[in-house]
């Protein structure tokens, strides 16, 4: 995943603070949208949600179930405000914010909120013969104060999305949203203190500076949703704390579509996903890998999905976040053209077009580019689709394999010994056959990357267990006092019964 959140620069810092006065019902109001001093700022707030999770009120199920359940209702009676912000920063369609960013959002709130208390027992554990008698269990436990640094693409959901987690486990919670969804961003820093505890759950708006200066300040846990290159940087700020960190990155998730594929479903499949925000979405399909003998068909009928999905009435290219990432995927389409008047190769089948005055770039489907170039070198994060000729399963799954562990892997096939194969040689933080992106949407799978693509995973009972500590516990009685075959002095006998024991 592209992200621009993290790199400092001098920007107005904003916290929600709670206040006695009906006037501090948002998060941007009075002396909370004044320009402060960022490292103070901050640390007044860690303080603050830190004695909250002192008096130990985050631990009930009651107010878990209660915030969960808030917000649930933030999401679902502000769905004209979301939608509207997500327009403004994205150019999203009321469809899409609600599909991708309110309802996956409302339905993690709400199965969490199901399920917290069945999450919280204790699991208790059969014991070995020498820990007999005794008692043993996971006492799932809250880290204490943790942050979640969210991601600009689907600025609720991945803001909000992990905070499910996050209160499930009782922790308080810290949310910076992306300063570059700047409206999605005011949004959520209006609303969390009106409907979420503004003691334990606060909104900390700002840039890459105001994430630098909470990561300095040892949080419990830290949660980022970005870029590979920004991830290390945070991983190198928690590393002098030990804070323990869970990273969703991205990469460049491939699709393999083989021979046997069902070439109609696949090119829809592909299109859909390639256009939803832009291709502006982690998990969106990088590049095909698509088997010579099927190819030239699956990227006729990738184009006349595009154009069909594409209705007269939506301007000629899709709306790219800013300057600066246009920039970026114009640079990457420029050296494509470069690439095949050199050699001839590669080649833009659809689209292709860019236009700088309002930031949009046509849906494009490039055929067989440089795989050493940059559109091959670098996670795209834009509505450029790489398609790629392979001969055989075998080249596919070397090409995949040769490159850094993937968010997803995706493989089209009706075959089942090929998607046993793919499974068990592809390694990815997930993988989906026959479909896109759905892997994300469900609160029954973990979600997460492996290697560059991120550590640890979320949602449904797997955010609640990222957030928790698992403390193993152990109870024995003290009559009868059998450990006295392990007191000193040691004997001949109590040295065979240990034998027989351990």
């Amino acid at each position: 995943m592209t992200t621009e959140s993290v790199a400092p620069k001098a920007q107005e810092f904003k916290a929600a603070q709670p206040a006695a006065a009906e006037a501090a019902e948002t998060a941007a109001t009075s002396d909370a949208s004044k320009p402060t001093h960022v490292a103070e700022t901050v640390a007044e707030t860690v303080a603050r949600l830190r004695k909250t999770f002192a008096t130990g009120r985050t631990r009930s199920v009651e107010w878990r179930r209660n915030q969960l359940l808030q917000l649930q209702r933030l999401m679902e009676e502000n769905e004209d405000a979301i939608t509207e912000a997500l327009a403004e920063d994205l150019d999203r369609n009321p469809v899409e914010a609600y599909i991708a960013d309110i309802a996956v959002t409302v339905s993690e709130a709400k199965y969490a909120a199901k399920k917290v208390r069945k999450w919280m027992r204790r699991k208790y554990l059969l014991l070995e013969a020498p820990q007999l008698p005794g008692r043993g269990w996971v006492e799932y436990e809250p880290y204490g104060t943790v942050l979640i640094i969210g991601a600009w693409n689907y600025p609720f959901y991945l803001t909000l999305g992990p905070a499910v987690g996050a209160i499930a486990a009782g922790n308080t919670v810290i949310l910076k949203p992306s300063e570059i969804a700047a409206a999605s961003s005011r949004l959520i820093a209006e609303l969390v203190p009106r409907y979420l505890d503004r003691d334990a759950i606060a909104v900390v708006e700002g840039d890459g500076t105001v994430s630098q200066a909470l990561i300095a300040q040892g949080l419990d846990r830290v949660m980022f949703t970005g870029g590979t290159e920004i991830g290390r940087k945070v991983y190198e700020g928690a590393a002098p704390h030990l804070t323990p960190v869970t990273l969703e990155l991205g990469g460049k998730s491939p699709v393999i579509v083989a021979a046997d594929a069902d070439i109609d479903v696949a090119a829809k499949r592909i299109a859909w996903i390639k256009l939803l925000n832009g291709g502006q979405t982690c998990v969106a399909p990088d590049y095909v890998l698509a088997d010579a003998t099927i190819r030239d068909e699956l990227v006729t009928k990738i184009g006349a999905a595009i154009g069909r999905f594409r209705s007269q009435d939506n301007p000629a290219g899709l709306r790219i976040v800013n300057q600066r990432q246009f920039d970026r995927l114009s640079g990457y389409l420029a050296a494509v053209e470069n690439q095949g008047e050199a050699d001839g190769k590669a080649k833009v089948a659809v689209g292709g077009k860019c236009d700088a005055s309002n930031l949009r770039i046509q849906p494009t489907v490039v055929v067989d580019p440089d795989p050493a170039g940059p559109l091959m070198s670098n996670e795209i994060f834009g509505p450029i689709l790489p398609v790629l000729t392979v001969k055989s399963l075998d080249e596919a799954i070397k090409f995949v394999n040769s490159r850094p562990k993937p968010l997803s892997a995706y493989l089209f096939t009706k075959s089942r010994e090929t998607r046993e194969r793919v499974i068990k040689e592809v390694p990815a933080g997930g993988m989906l056959v026959n479909h896109l992106a759905f892997q994300v949407s469900t609160a029954k799978l973990p979600f997460g990357g492996v290697g560059a693509s991120g550590m640890g995973a979320y949602h449904g009972k797997w955010g609640f267990d990222e957030f928790s500590h698992r403390k193993s516990v152990l109870t024995k009685p003290t009559r009868p006092d059998f450990s006295k075959i392990i007191y000193p002095p040691y004997t001949e006998r109590a040295f065979k019964l240990a034998r027989k024991l351990f």
